[in-house]
């Protein structure tokens, strides 16, 4: 993650209505609170808490109210930094992808960072008919790929998604998997093919 830009934010917020001074300066005392009182161990270092361009205006509030420019902008960002396999597959194996997707482990203090992380799916969306627990903050993935097919577009629309929502939605609640380092090229892969494959209980 890199630091904010804040006379960028200031004035694509004020300028466009977004925040007043006040709220700009209880987003920055918060972000000083937090710094204060965060204290490092193991992996979760004090870097967690420097912010990019997207977390930095989806933090100050409302962040519901982001306007169509700003929206873009970070759009326009994101989208640049997906980076696609350089081997131009963007399918992997669905059975090692819905393993990720049921792992909720890593980037905690308590991880090892040798291991691989999970991407805890579950716990925002319902990814097969046999789920009878699961989180509800994203939607409903069932049927993803038999709603959608399996075109070279849709398959890079998926990875991209998934390596970072915030290039298809502003301030997303989804984890940025690729931008943010949480999940390699090759995981991202399994999850695409296990929302895609025909065979994957995802799609039956």
């Amino acid at each position: 993650m890199t630091q904010p830009r804040p006379l960028l934010l200031v004035l694509l917020f004020v300028l466009g209505g977004c925040a007043t001074p006040t709220e700009l300066d209880i987003a920055k005392q918060a972000h000083e609170v937090m710094r204060a009182s965060f204290k490092e161990t193991g992996q979760a270092t004090l870097d967690r808490l420097n912010q990019d361009l997207a977390q930095s205006a989806c933090s100050i509030p409302p962040s519901t109210s982001v306007n169509k420019e700003i929206a873009a902008t970070i759009e326009k960002e994101n989208m640049a930094s997906i980076r696609y396999p350089a081997d131009g597959k963007l399918l992997g194996d669905w059975k090692s992808g819905e393993r990720i997707a049921q792992s909720g482990v890593g980037k905690q203090f308590s991880d090892d960072p040798k291991n691989a992380s999970g991407g805890n799916c579950y716990a925002c969306h319902q990814m097969s008919k046999q789920e009878i627990s699961f989180g509800t903050i994203g939607p409903s993935l069932l049927g993803f790929g038999k709603l959608r097919g399996n075109s070279e577009a849709i398959q890079r629309y998926t990875y991209g998604k998934i390596w970072n929502a915030q290039a298809y939605s502003a301030c997303s609640n989804m984890p940025r998997f690729g931008h943010n380092g949480i999940l390699t090229e090759a995981q991202i892969k399994d999850l695409t093919a296990l929302l895609l494959d025909p065979a994957s209980p995802v799609n039956q």
